[in-house]
């Protein structure tokens, strides 16, 4: 249509089109301002679970003066799958495990929840709570070399660089100023934090180079259900019938590790794990060890020295590198 043509057309033939132009403009204006709201949601649901499983050091700590490790670590996943269980069915979405679901129900619900969870106790009823939070989360320093040797998946020198700060970090961690190498309960507990992270680095490995099926907050139940089929027989056999002290300080600790530490932020954080970057993600994790310091000095009054706050700033650097995109 030529431009005289155009100008000669009645002004209301002008009025649906402008309409339209408008409901554009509008709808674009909308879509502009939810933007923000769309990113902060997915962040701020991260940032709540971050800040409460920074917190959940140190209630584990004083959980742990009311019963004992096994079975604390029982209870927890027993309180969380039944949360979960009974949001999925009144969601209506419990389904059972596929198949090819299994192995990866049984690397989570073994290996980082069941074998992570039970080392991390047994460690803490001899150690601080901020320092067991720091050394168990030096999972980089064996993913990356596993990847390299077992994969052999291109590690970039940046990241390299990162291992190396943060295996420094656990040096200083270790040096003979900072744990007494002769009592054999202080040097096992240690060592048992190093050995959940290196369990949580092979179901890393696992999820990265294995796929499921199903959805991770639909397998989540079952392998919180897993976790504690096995801890509970476990706990029976090497600290005998249920050790809880049935104080009211118990069933808070539990109360907050189960349903709130264990099943709301596992789906806060696959929540937020599916609108957010990896990179983000593995970055902004490495807030938990931080928060769990910090909680367990105010909460606890733990006074950490010189080799916990250099040995944590490097494995904390070392471990940003690593996770850095």
């Amino acid at each position: 249509m030529s431009a005289s043509a155009t100008n000669s057309c009645p002004a209301s033939n002008d009025l649906p089109a402008k309409r339209q132009i408008g409901v554009a403009v509008v709808t674009a204006e909308v879509r502009v301002s939810s933007r923000p709201r769309l990113r902060c949601g997915p962040a701020l649901l991260l940032g709540v679970a971050i800040l409460l499983w920074g917190a959940n050091w140190p209630v584990m700590k004083v959980g742990l003066g009311h019963v004992s490790p096994l079975w604390f670590s029982a209870s927890r996943f027993a309180m969380g799958a039944a949360c979960l269980f009974v949001w999925q069915m009144l969601r209506r979405e419990l389904r059972l495990p596929e198949w090819a679901d299994l192995p990866i129900v049984a690397s989570i619900g073994l290996l980082q929840m069941m074998l992570f969870t039970a080392l991390g106790a047994v460690a803490m009823t001899h150690l601080p709570a901020g320092r067991s939070a720091i050394l168990s989360y030096t999972t980089p320093i064996w993913v990356l070399p596993a990847a390299l040797l077992l994969f052999g998946e291109r590690i970039e020198r940046r990241r390299w660089v990162g291992i190396i700060f943060a295996g420094l970090g656990v040096l200083l961690l270790l040096n003979p100023h900072a744990i007494d190498w002769s009592d054999a309960q202080v040097v096992g507990a240690n060592a048992m934090l190093l050995a959940a992270s290196a369990a949580w680095a092979l179901c890393i490995l696992h999820l990265r180079y294995g796929r499921a099926p199903s959805p991770a907050i639909r397998l989540a139940p079952w392998q919180m259900l897993l976790a504690a089929m096995v801890l509970a027989p476990l706990a029976r056999a090497v600290e005998g019938p249920f050790t809880g002290d049935g104080t009211g300080t118990l069933w808070v600790c539990l109360a907050f590790v189960g349903p709130v530490a264990t099943a709301f932020c596992f789906c806060a954080v696959n929540a937020a794990s599916a609108r957010l970057p990896a990179s983000a993600m593995s970055t902004l994790m490495l807030a938990v060890p931080v928060a769990g310091l910090a909680f367990s000095m105010a909460a606890l009054r733990e006074s950490p020295g010189p080799d916990l706050i250099l040995g944590a700033a490097a494995i904390v650097l070392g471990v940003a590198a690593s996770a850095r995109s």
